[in-house]
């Protein structure tokens, strides 16, 4: 993993009620990079988002609605974000229930660039 996107990690998961970060490859839910908290199961959280993603773009594109850019999957603990970045690469967050889902989500942004 390189130091950039270690980085980018560290600033994900400093930000209140973020358990877990992860980059993953769009296509077959491989993780690139990822810093979990301990419970968060990466490779079954990764499949999740990648597939979930897949199946939201094919949605999106029979509603002739565009590409998808941002998913937010609420959930009783907490929520599980998804943002594409224009790599094939997806931004994955899990929350907890206190999380700060619009400052999450402006990290997000900013992680996203890095493979702009």
């Amino acid at each position: 993993m390189t130091h950039q996107l270690q980085g980018v990690l560290d600033v994900l998961t400093r930000v209140r009620g973020v358990q877990g970060a992860m980059f993953v490859a769009r296509d077959d839910g491989l993780i690139i990079a990822e810093t979990l908290m301990e419970g968060v199961r990466g490779k079954a959280l990764a499949a999740l988002a990648a597939s979930v993603f897949g199946k939201f773009t094919w949605v999106s594109g029979t509603a002739q609605a565009g590409e998808p850019r941002f998913l937010h999957m609420q959930c009783s603990e907490g929520a599980v974000l998804v943002l594409a970045t224009n790599q094939d690469v997806l931004v994955v967050i899990v929350t907890d229930t206190n999380a700060n889902v619009g400052l999450v989500r402006l990290e997000m942004l900013r992680a996203g660039e890095v493979f702009s």
